[in-house]
């Protein structure tokens, strides 16, 4: 566990490690970066998930089950927003129900926190969904990048998870759909880092302006771009910093 510099949680956990490349907005995934750099840290968790393609770090498809991670939020008594698998996806397909059984189990044993998970496998989400004990402190979202994967929004929406978002990030096009119901927060970003892709403003109005109609918690994350924080975050003169406050669980410091 480690804390986080991502807006919208505190600290990150990662019981697996490694993945593979499933749609567009994986292209420049941070994590593949870091994997690399762990790795060269000497972080045998981490080694042989990426190789070097075309100059930069890739997935090799390697995963590694961390059981000696699962414990790890037991040993915070204060409670915090946890991202869980940061550096990986636990709906990967190779990662097995159990495994992901035994990482839910420690979600519903330790209520101090409150953890968000996010998918790109939102197929297999929805069919492992009914496998899993849903407790009120897991916060579940999918990632959507484009239009081309809002189908994602319906798997996410036919589980029991209590809370349920969208990571609409990098965000690579504008979205047209844009039917909330069901969903409690929306979070949206550009993408950042030496090869990011553009976003275009009216996408993220159209976003935000769904969100205030449907009364749906918005979250802004950043422009993106080579220097994310020279672009900062600022929408139309503010920033959007919403939450899903009728299910928030409150940390101790709060």
């Amino acid at each position: 566990m480690a804390d986080s510099s991502i807006e919208w949680t505190d600290s990150t956990w990662n019981p697996v490690a490694g993945c593979t490349i499933l749609s567009p907005g994986c292209t420049n995934c941070y994590a593949m970066r870091m994997a690399r750099r762990l790795e060269a840290m000497g972080q045998e968790k981490y080694a042989g998930t990426t190789r070097i393609s075309g100059g930069r770090p890739k997935w090799t498809g390697t995963l590694v089950m961390d059981r000696a991670a699962l414990d790890i939020p037991r040993r915070w008594s204060k409670g915090r927003m946890i991202f869980v698998n940061s550096m990986s996806d636990l709906f990967h397909e190779d990662v097995p129900l159990d495994f992901i059984q035994d990482v839910f189990t420690v979600m519903r044993e330790t209520p101090q926190h409150t953890y968000q998970i996010l998918t790109k496998r939102a197929e297999r989400l929805e069919v492992l969904a009914a496998a899993i004990r849903w407790p009120q402190n897991v916060w579940m979202g999918v990632s959507v990048e484009s239009e081309a994967y809002w189908y994602r929004v319906d798997h996410l929406r036919r589980t029991g998870a209590f809370v349920k978002f969208l990571s609409l990030e990098p965000l690579l096009g504008p979205l047209t759909t844009l039917d909330l119901h069901g969903i409690d927060w929306v979070i949206a970003g550009g993408e950042s880092g030496p090869n990011a892709r553009p976003m275009d403003q009216a996408w993220v109005r159209g976003i935000r302006d769904a969100c205030v109609a449907q009364r749906v918690a918005f979250h802004f994350k950043q422009w993106g771009g080579r220097n994310k924080k020279a672009a900062g975050r600022i929408l139309d003169d503010r920033t959007w910093d919403e939450w899903p406050t009728q299910a928030r669980v409150l940390t101790a410091a709060e």
